[in-house]
């Protein structure tokens, strides 16, 4: 069983029982001005980005950790989607361990992006709408698409790196990968540098935060930490660990220790997509999270009600378990299983000399 760390056993002095008393002091504040917050300092700010039916503001929570000394803007944003929080103590350890006399540049972390759907705990904006489909929203109209708006307009704009934390959605679980463009190198060596389970090829052009940063000339990648309303130690810990890497590539940390190779190499896939069941029913799937497969492989079956099988579902292609179902109750069209699909030979060496030793060593690269 794990057990808290020694530290974590220390008796420490607890902050005011009632919860507002702890955050009163926060400033609040309706856009993101860093030149206006002090260098060598860790800032709290309450971001207004719409109000509610009883006109209060709805504001996201977000630190910011400014250096002395001058350097890039590094962006870093969880529970877009708001029952993902994987991505919200990955933050909490980040900003614990860094020290602002080191750090050259800031980092801004948008610790809730999506603050209606991390209070219903549930994935979409209150409105229903996914606000990582509709980026970079509209001053006007719905009241998801004006907050998606706010939160580009008023925070994520300021960027000029963005990883954007997420995790599979409730009913399914996921491996840790990163999706990213891995035709730009700085996307490439950032996604290696997670040392994800798995780095799938993934351009961006699905009006997701990472597409509009990428519009942007912005350096991106998305990170998909493990499985949903949960904080899982293990890939908390390892995510935390490629934050520190690429912090220190992009020349704002020093290393902590020379970079050496890493024990596994993470999976690379060209592309991916889901396979759908075509019949409504019980579903039971054959694959674990990372599990290779080849072509004609059984994948899932589906019983009835009655426990009879009615339909088997066999890989289309060779591929790679990227997440799956947990859910066993599957309508027509639901999502059986994220399937990756190798990367070519070709491409891997490609990428390899993209991620080599020199290329990672190198400091500024953007």
């Amino acid at each position: 069983m794990n057990q808290p760390s020694e530290e974590l056993r220390q008796p420490i002095p607890l902050l005011p029982t009632n919860g507002y008393e702890n955050v009163k002091h926060v400033k609040r504040v309706d856009r993101l001005e860093l030149e206006n917050l002090p260098r060598g300092e860790f800032s709290r700010r309450f971001i207004e980005l719409a109000e509610n039916g009883m006109s209060r503001p709805i504001q996201v929570p977000v630190v910011v950790a400014r250096g002395k000394k001058d350097g890039p803007i590094f962006g870093i944003t969880a529970a877009l989607h708001g029952n993902e929080l994987n991505g919200i103590p990955v933050i909490h350890q980040l900003l614990r361990k860094i020290s602002l006399r080191n750090l050259r540049g800031t980092i801004v972390c948008v610790i809730v992006a999506n603050v209606p759907g991390f209070l219903t705990d549930r994935r979409e904006f209150i409105d229903g709408v996914d606000l990582n489909h509709i980026m970079p929203g509209s001053p006007t109209g719905k009241m998801s698409h004006v907050y998606a708006h706010n939160l580009v307009d008023r925070i994520t704009s300021h960027f000029d790196y963005l990883v954007d934390l997420h995790t599979a959605s409730p009913g399914r679980v996921n491996s840790l990968y990163v999706r990213a463009d891995l035709e730009k190198p700085i996307n490439a060596r950032m996604a290696y540098l997670l040392q994800p389970q798995i780095i799938v090829n993934n351009p961006p052009s699905d009006y997701t935060l990472r597409g509009v940063a990428d519009e942007a000339g912005m350096p991106a990648i998305t990170v998909e930490i493990c499985d949903p309303q949960t904080f899982q130690r293990d890939p908390i810990r390892k995510t935390l660990q490629g934050m520190h890497r690429i912090l220190n590539h992009v020349g704002m940390l020093p290393a902590r220790a020379p970079l050496k190779p890493f024990k596994k190499e993470p999976i690379l896939c060209d592309r991916s997509y889901w396979m759908l069941t075509e019949r409504g029913g019980l579903m039971n799937v054959f694959h674990k999270v990372t599990n290779k497969f080849g072509k004609g492989d059984l994948i899932s079956q589906q019983t009835n009600v009655f426990g009879d099988v009615i339909h088997q579902y066999f890989a289309p292609e060779d591929g790679y378990v990227i997440g799956h179902c947990v859910n066993p109750i599957g309508q027509t069209g639901a999502r059986i299983l994220h399937l990756g699909v190798p990367m070519p030979a070709d491409r891997i060496e490609q990428f390899k000399e993209t991620c080599s030793p020199e290329n990672l060593a190198s400091k500024g690269d953007v």
